[in-house]
């Protein structure tokens, strides 16, 4: 069953002051073969590498239990369990919030002792009903988590935080309990009301960056803030390479002017078939943003013309180390992957006519082929962004 809206998946951290690794850690996965999304955010006890293996260990276990449709007392019961037990504070200890998204939309939430999560419905705020789960085994037996499932709207949001969120600022004269989430709520209220659709990037960067102010700019506790955002998918078509066929040159510029998105065109030949085809001038631009690529060319309609698989080439490398603290250049493929960034919905038409300028053999050996860069690239968009990927090869 297909999903009605796409599910943007966001998170943003700042580590403890003077720490060089988080103590929280977010995961998520994209279960294809059940049209499942799932997230964990896990905040182990203390701060640095001690509490990221908790947090890391805790957060791995929900993720994989939840994918195995465990029920969420028997995945509480064995991630408490297992944690190890710290030599000075006698407790083994990490939080943990699961959301898993079903095929049919429902939403199953599972938290144990994060902030209760906040859920907006647009610009307000939505309660589905809370029920709690005892556990009655083991050395954790009495504790209390809180489940509850409810089926997302378009434009609803789902936001996690960690203590760090919440408790930021404690002790100040302006906050002196800490931030707390009824506040945290009142300020995404705010920000969701005056830009509507704010993306889950976004939100959760405001939302950790007022934590980090609260704290007076040194974070007392690692802050982590994620987002799930119900929305209609924001499209992209991506074309590279010559139809095999000359005569399908026209099929090719049909479907770059018919499309319902943002285009980049990435090679020489396909934009003079775009240009001829619909008849629209290329102008070239002379400044050298990348002094490794070709510069971009601009024709009316088009987002973005490009050089072909270098240029593809450089967008692999770059998103292989792409993360939410990367700060892109002005080159050709940068401007690809941040506009892949503000996708939701990808879809790749890859020429396969052999262009006989890549079989010179004075190229770099690692120049492959446009199909095999292209599939490293959607196979990066599926796992580690949740994007959702299509390639035609024409």
């Amino acid at each position: 069953m297909e999903r009605e809206f796409f599910i943007e998946v966001n998170s943003q951290q700042r580590n403890h002051h003077g720490e060089r690794i988080c103590g929280d850690v977010f995961l998520s996965v994209n279960v294809r073969e059940e049209n499942r999304i799932i997230t964990v955010l896990s905040d182990g006890m203390g701060s640095g590498v001690k509490a990221n293996i908790l947090a890391t260990l805790t957060s791995t276990m929900a993720l994989n239990f939840t994918r195995e449709h465990k029920e969420p007392d028997r995945i509480a019961e064995i991630i408490m369990n297992t944690l190890p037990v710290c030599s000075v504070r006698k407790v083994s200890y990490a939080t943990f919030s699961i959301v898993d998204i079903e095929s049919d939309g429902r939403a199953n939430i599972l938290e144990y002792d994060n902030p209760q999560c906040i859920i907006l419905r647009g610009s307000q705020p939505f309660e589905p009903e809370w029920r709690d789960v005892v556990l009655d085994k083991g050395r954790n037996a009495g504790k209390r988590l809180r489940k509850c499932s409810f089926y997302p709207a378009k434009e609803d949001r789902i936001i996690l935080m960690s203590d760090g969120v919440a408790q930021s600022g404690m002790g100040s004269s302006a906050w002196p309990l800490g931030w707390e989430r009824e506040n945290v709520l009142q300020y995404a209220v705010s920000l969701v009301g005056s830009e509507t659709s704010i993306s889950a990037h976004t939100l959760a960067g405001k939302i950790v960056t007022m934590a980090y102010k609260h704290d007076g700019y040194e974070a007392r506790d690692d802050i982590s803030c994620a987002i799930l955002y119900f929305r209609e998918p924001r499209k992209l078509l991506i074309c590279s390479g010559p139809p095999y066929d000359q005569e399908k040159d026209g099929i090719l510029a049909a479907k770059v002017s018919e499309y319902n998105g943002k285009v980049i065109l990435c090679g020489g030949t396909t934009a003079d078939i775009v240009a001829r085809e619909l008849k629209r001038k290329i102008v070239d631009e002379l400044i050298f943003e990348d002094p490794e690529l070709p510069p971009e060319s601009f024709m009316e309609g088009i987002d973005l013309v490009t050089e072909g698989i270098l240029t593809l080439q450089k967008v692999n490398e770059l998103l292989k180390g792409y993360n939410n603290s990367v700060k892109l250049g002005k080159g050709p493929a940068d401007k690809i992957v941040k506009m892949i960034m503000d996708s939701d919905e990808i879809n790749f038409i890859v020429g396969t006519r052999i262009n006989v300028a890549h079989q010179d053999p004075t190229l770099p050996v690692d120049l492959e082929i446009r199909r095999t860069v292209v599939k490293r690239i959607a196979r990066i968009l599926e796992d580690k962004w949740l994007k959702l990927i299509s390639i035609d090869y024409i």
